[in-house]
């Protein structure tokens, strides 16, 4: 096996083969040596295995992974994979054993396995599969159908749509194309940031992969391989943002137990009573007992949730007779197009990189599945791309809204929606998570802002180059504080203190920007940090605030504070809250900031003092790591994410920035939040931080010459080391076929 490691000057790794699959190889062995923490953490995710390192605080995740039989679906698309495209099976595969063949020294560099205890372990087949769902399985944000549910039934339907905006974990990248007559180059120009929770290591990886097929730039998702959402070929380049699709659904089931000690579950669908697929598995518990959970699975899906409280509603509406009784309880389960097409696209990934046209990766998109994107590309023949691609069931309305009874054959799957929507590249063309090109596919979508501003943006220039794409990135105007600051300038003079007079004028005449460095944006925030508290405890929003008993890991979708806060700009121009108590509610927020400054020693407070960075880490450092303060906010373009009326410290923000330009590749450029090692103490472990902060951008060399070769990857299994500590945690058990009772038959279309 030939393959051949060389690193730029901020640690990038170039990886050189003799062919696609042994580059395969090589990329896993890279992401073994360079992250294999990192990595590591995602395969016990994806099985549900955390809590045995990481402790009881883990629990709920390894718990929804199990219901939702995450490791499970991996497995089988994998298995048809092996069936229908054997060649791209052949390719994950050498993925896997370069994973394995490089894990025992990436462990010896990372030390969060000694503290832990830690063992690293071989990944089965499908485990890169199981990695790319679990970092999506919640992407679509189908627990806001909780929120909409527990909203229509103690508010009324009629209040839905006003916290119809952004929630959490769900939108926020940005990407644009200016056409090639809009550059200084007379090529296209692509650039963006996907926008997601900051994690260390980063969630990006930035890593050329080179054969004599192709050779790609891009950046990869540590764990999977080849590069799915960012990459330049040198052809061809292409970046995404998400859809705002909703392809996920929640169905309201009703169970009960069979058998002598009720060993046995049968759900209530469509044709009655059926069985249902049941079994029990154990999640072991650093420091802890271990923690028994019951897997259920119906012909609709794996039950995520088990109780009449867990829809908001103790008596099924419509259903049929013995739906209700001794014995039978509620649930919710889960149906997504992974799990029923037994498909995650990942045959995407190998023709992507072969790609030399936008026709190329138009045809490769096709076949994509998880998660629904909306795409932009371009190529150096002047070709350009806008479309959606991924997998959207085409089913009831009521879907797509809310938890839908199971019983109901109106809620089935028909089928799948197609062609994906499109539209020709006619000018610059920006997704940013609105509405628009996606909007036949969703419910909810990002405000406007974003996606306005760049236009604007890109309208203030004719000509534009890669190096003037950083002033987009980096811009920091927030549309979305307009309606507060309208009712503040609503407010008479003589309503209002002294100070809070003066507090009034100040940010009635503040440009609206949320940089790091002003006093004004860090008042203004401070202001709807109170509105929000104040309008959550408003007597008609007052219902909300008991969450239904949902699992752990949904409740950040149903917090009332945190939903007020996101949905802030909709509440102060809607009239279902009067306009009075909008008014009162403003103004008694700039009393309580305008007294809070006033009694406070030394400067006045900016931003960038509590809008701090906050990666999230599995094992977080000893002693904490400092972390920088940030311009932006969550509809500025610059979108480093707060939760107005909870916190103003950022754990959403750019996972990366990346410019792609379709002249010349070497004038392309990146940045990620941290670094391009995954080791602590390593050189490039965060030396990207300062720059990403400012937005600022690193080149993307291509110039092999200017790269500093490291040794060859040895081709044959190094021995692990032994455990430094506790043992390995168990793998799930292997999934066998029931004997009793049998596999559900409802999947709909594969």
């Amino acid at each position: 096996m030939t393959v051949r490691v060389y690193r730029d000057a901020w640690g990038v790794p170039h990886l050189r083969a003799g062919g696609a699959d042994e580059l395969a190889y090589a990329q896993g062995r890279n992401a073994a040596v360079d992250r294999a923490w990192q990595i590591e953490v995602e395969r016990h995710r994806s099985q549900g295995t955390t809590a045995a390192f990481l402790g009881a605080e883990a629990v709920p995740w390894d718990r929804f992974a199990r219901q939702a039989r995450l490791d499970d679906t991996a497995r089988r698309c994998m298995d048809a994979l092996e069936r229908e495209d054997p060649g791209t099976a052949a390719w994950v595969r050498s993925y896997v054993d370069g994973v394995n063949d490089g894990l025992a020294e990436g462990a010896r560099r990372a030390p969060e396995f000694a503290r832990t205890g830690l063992a690293p372990s071989s990944w089965r087949p499908w485990t890169p599969l199981g990695v790319w769902l679990s970092a999506h399985i919640l992407f679509a944000g189908f627990p806001t159908k909780f929120w909409r549910d527990a909203v229509a039934r103690r508010l009324g339907p009629e209040w839905v749509g006003v916290f119809a905006t952004d929630g959490p974990g769900t939108s926020g990248s940005n990407g644009w194309l200016v056409p090639a007559d809009r550059t200084a180059t007379g090529a296209a120009v692509i650039a963006g940031d996907p926008h997601r929770f900051i994690e260390a290591p980063g969630v990006y990886q930035q890593i050329r992969l080179a054969c004599p097929e192709f050779d790609v730039v891009g950046l990869a998702v540590p764990g999977v391989p080849g590069i799915a959402h960012f990459g330049h070929t040198g052809h061809v380049a292409w970046a995404i943002t998400n859809a705002m699709a909703d392809y996920q659904d929640l169905y309201r089931e009703r169970l009960r137990r069979a058998g002598p000690d009720g060993e046995r579950v049968e759900a209530l669908g469509p044709d009655g009573w059926r069985p249902a697929e049941r079994r029990t598995e154990t999640i072991e518990v650093a420091g802890a007992d271990p923690v028994t959970v019951e897997v259920i699975e119906t012909g609709r899906g794996p039950v995520i949730a088990v109780g009449d409280g867990a829809a908001d509603r103790a008596e099924p509406d419509g259903a049929p007779a013995g739906a209700t009784g001794p014995g039978v309880f509620g649930a919710v389960s889960l149906r997504h197009p992974p799990r029923v097409r037994e498909d995650l696209g990942f045959g995407v990934l190998p023709a992507l990189l072969r790609a030399r046209s936008v026709a190329d990766v138009d045809r490769a998109l096709d076949g994509w599945v998880e998660p629904v994107n909306v795409v932009l590309a371009a190529d150096t023949a002047g070709g350009t791309l806008h479309r959606t691609a991924g997998a959207v069931p085409v089913r009831h309305p009521d879907n797509r809204l809310r938890i839908v009874p199971a019983w109901d054959p109106r809620h089935g799957w028909r089928g799948w929606h197609g062609p994906m929507p499109r539209e020709r590249v006619g000018g610059v063309a920006v997704m940013a998570n609105q509405r628009g090109i996606a909007e036949p596919l969703g419910v909810e979508f990002a405000p406007p802002h974003r996606a306005a501003r760049i236009r604007e943006l890109l309208e203030e220039r004719a000509v534009w180059s890669a190096k003037d794409m950083s002033a987009v990135h980096g811009d920091t105007r927030l549309a979305s504080a307009a309606p507060l600051l309208d009712l503040l300038a609503q407010a008479a003079p003589d309503e209002l203190g002294l100070a809070a007079r003066e507090l009034r004028e100040r940010l009635l005449r503040w440009d609206r920007r949320m940089d790091a460095g002003s006093a004004d944006a860090a008042s203004f925030a401070a202001v709807r940090t109170a509105t929000v508290r104040r309008l959550a405890d408003h007597p008609l929003l007052r219902p909300l605030a008991g969450l239904p008993p949902v699992p752990e890991v949904f409740r950040p979708w149903l917090a009332l504070v945190p939903r007020v806060g996101y949905a802030l700009e909709h509440l102060l121009v809607a009239d279902r809250l009067p306009l009075a108590d909008r008014a009162a509610a403003v103004r008694a927020a700039v009393e309580e900031v305008a007294a809070r400054e006033a009694a406070a020693d030394g400067p006045p407070a900016r931003w960038g003092d509590t809008h701090r960075l906050v990666p999230w880490q599995a094992l977080p450092a000893d002693p904490p790591e400092p972390w920088p303060g940030l311009s932006g906010d969550h509809d500025c373009v610059l979108a480093t994410s707060s939760v107005p009326g909870v916190t103003d410290l950022s754990a959403r923000a750019s996972a990366a920035r990346y410019v792609w330009d379709l002249a010349r590749r070497e004038d392309s450029a990146w940045v990620v939040p941290l670094g391009a090692s995954g080791v602590p103490g390593d050189a490039h472990h965060r030396d990207q931080l300062p720059l990403w902060a400012r937005c600022e951008l690193v080149p993307v060399v291509t110039d092999w010459a200017l790269l500093a070769e490291e040794r060859p990857a040895p081709a044959e299994p190094a021995e692990r080391p032994e455990s430094p500590g506790a043992p390995e945690p168990p793998e799930p058990p292997e999934p066998s076929e029931p004997s009793e009772p049998s596999k559900p038959s409802d999947r709909g279309e594969k």
